[in-house]
């Protein structure tokens, strides 16, 4: 133990106790302030993910109409390719009618021509 006639090192001892105290009094402030700030932090990382959750359901949500709008696609596709066939018929059709007159009208004109090779002989040009 100390002896009561030398007060200094006691003295002493309560200024380091003290310091210590002061000292973990700090540390106590300055790890309050680092947990308030991560408080903070977590909040807004908390927002930004309730934001883009919101955002990912809105890309769902496109991405459902999306499919939906290629789906509709595909089926007039479908019944584009239907109408395509249906007019290469009828186009078909036309060829078959038009090569039938062509075939129809060269007796006329070879008749046309002798016609007029008659007429030209006879002089009635």
């Amino acid at each position: 133990m100390v002896e009561r006639g030398d007060p200094k090192p006691e003295r002493q001892r309560i200024r380091k106790l003290a310091q210590a105290a002061l000292n973990a009094d700090v540390t106590v402030d300055q790890l309050t302030t680092i947990i308030v700030d991560m408080g903070d932090t977590l909040e807004g990382v908390g927002q930004t993910v309730d934001g883009m959750n919101v955002t990912i359901a809105s890309l769902d949500e496109t991405l459902t109409r999306m499919s939906e709008t290629l789906d509709q696609v595909d089926l007039i596709a479908a019944r584009m390719n239907d109408v395509v066939v249906r007019m290469e018929r009828v186009v078909g059709r036309v060829e078959a009618i038009v090569d039938i007159g062509e075939v129809a009208i060269r007796p006329l004109g070879a008749l046309e021509s002798v016609g007029r090779s008659v007429a030209g002989r006879l002089g009635l040009k």
